[in-house]
């Protein structure tokens, strides 16, 4: 199975701050795919994606990425991680910003154009980070997590606070990664993004609700659309 999967969770444990986030939770992310990880702010999907990226200290259970245990010195530079909060430094603009990153990756200037070129940074990208828009800044971490070709993209959403055309451009630029092989996870808590994802991990409370196809999400709850779906998952009505 793990050979499959770009990642498996296997009855992790997390507490934060004196909090059960987790207890065994289990779960895969096959290759190859844009995987959406929805829910709710507060359903832990923050932890899961730090437990992904190897920054989340864990009390228990397997997280294996890339076939290797997460966290580990082979996968850095086979993962691109982008946080909620951009995680560009302010006074350098974003084509420096990308140019650092690259180094640190063994990466050149091509691979610097080509992340700007996939987030259409354009003008602002050698504009200091520090006067740009909170959807241009995003846009950086975002070409930032890009810039090293990963194997896998761990992207916690990515989307907020973005306008409809660019969330858009977005959706479609991660359908054309994951067709050239990259796998996606991504987080949102907004679920009319369901739609655009190959595969759905639903969580509540720690829980994995459903493991499941947009499709399949609908056929199952017999709701109209994602949100009444979700309700439906959580014992309220379509």
């Amino acid at each position: 199975m793990e050979r499959l999967s770009a990642v498996s969770v296997q009855n992790l444990a997390v507490r934060r701050g004196g909090r059960e986030v987790f207890s065994g939770l289990s779960l895969e992310v096959p290759r190859g795919q844009v995987v959406g990880l929805m829910g709710p702010s507060g359903s832990g999907k923050t932890t899961l994606l730090r437990s992904v990226a190897g920054t989340q200290i864990t009390s228990g259970g397997v997280v294996t990425v890339l076939g290797q245990p997460a966290g580990s010195a082979q996968l850095r530079g086979r993962i691109g991680y982008m946080t909620q909060a951009p995680s560009v430094y302010d006074d350098l603009t974003a084509a420096e910003n990308l140019a650092y990153f690259a180094r640190l990756l063994g990466r050149g200037r091509d691979a610097v154009e080509q992340a700007i070129r996939e987030v259409n940074l354009g003008p602002e990208a050698h504009r200091p980070v520090s006067g740009l828009s909170g959807g241009q800044r995003s846009r950086v971490s975002l070409a930032a997590a890009l810039v090293g070709n990963p194997d896998l993209l761990v992207l916690d959403e990515p989307t907020v606070g973005l306008d409809p055309l660019l969330r858009q451009e977005l959706w479609k630029l991660f359908a054309q990664l994951a067709e050239r092989g990259t796998s996606l996870l991504v987080s949102s808590h907004v679920m009319d993004e369901a739609s655009r994802c190959g595969r759905l991990l639903l969580l509540h409370k720690g829980r994995l609700l459903a493991d499941l196809t947009p499709m399949e999400l609908l056929e199952q709850t017999g709701a109209r659309d994602a949100d009444r779906a979700f309700l439906v998952l959580l014992g309220g009505e379509p």
